[in-house]
């Protein structure tokens, strides 16, 4: 039988381990902690390279600033956007009255608009877009209450797409608008795709159609089952 050590021993041995196991403990715990000091570093990393920050100084220039202009004609990858139809519904300066090269009409591609334009712009203008969206109504009703504006914020009413001024808005003015936004309206560049930008242009003129048709919008081949009620 192999003699146990003293107990001497085992004490200052778990004493020994105990010890080694404090510093990864204290080490993780600290990197895993904010703190507004600046904390331990066992990798740096990047944390201290050389810098400059935002609107500080570099003596370099002869303006003394750190941040610099663009370069003129420079163009950063993917972003060129030379195609204005595409991107900016205009033709030879004109808003365009048609669709870019690559996109076709089609009955897919309107129900796509109208998917979008139910997401993104029923909730103002109405999903028949007569500017009777929910979050409008609730705005209007907020505005017209007693005490005023809410909390110091003000609402302008929705246009309806009915109005006869909205009506004469080309094809091309309208993928602007919702790309760039007007008047007190933002633009939806940044959260919808280009295509689905144009999809929805095309179902708002179509919407727009919907409501002011005449008898010569209809294809000649339903007009007569028209004028005889036969066609809903």
């Amino acid at each position: 039988m192999i003699p146990l050590p003293p107990r001497w021993m085992l004490f200052t041995g778990a004493l020994a381990a105990l010890a080694l196991a404090i510093p990864p403990v204290v080490i993780a715990r600290v990197r895993a902690t904010p703190d507004p000091e600046r904390a331990v570093h066992i990798f740096f990393d990047m944390d201290f390279q050389p810098k400059f920050k935002p609107q500080g100084q570099n003596p370099l220039f002869a303006d003394g600033r750190a941040q610099r202009y663009d370069v003129a004609g420079t163009v950063a990858k993917g972003e060129t956007k030379l195609d204005a139809h595409l991107f900016e519904g205009v033709v030879d300066g004109k808003w365009a009255e048609a669709l870019p090269a690559g996109l076709a009409m089609s009955d897919e591609f309107l129900a796509r608009g109208q998917q979008r334009y139910n997401i993104y712009c029923s909730v103002c203008h109405g999903y028949a877009g007569f500017g009777d969206g929910a979050v409008n109504k609730r705005a209007m009703e907020l505005m017209s209450n007693s005490e005023g504006p809410v909390n110091g914020t003000s609402w302008v009413q929705a246009k309806s797409l009915h109005d006869p001024l909205v009506r004469e808005h080309s094809l091309g003015m309208l993928y602007n608008v919702v790309t760039n936004g007007i008047r007190n309206m933002a633009g939806y560049g940044a959260q919808i795709d280009l295509e689905d930008r144009w999809a929805i242009a095309a179902y708002v003129k179509a919407l727009q159609l919907s409501q002011n048709a005449s008898l010569q919008d209809v294809p000649p081949e339903l007009r007569d089952n028209l004028k005889k009620g036969e066609v809903k």
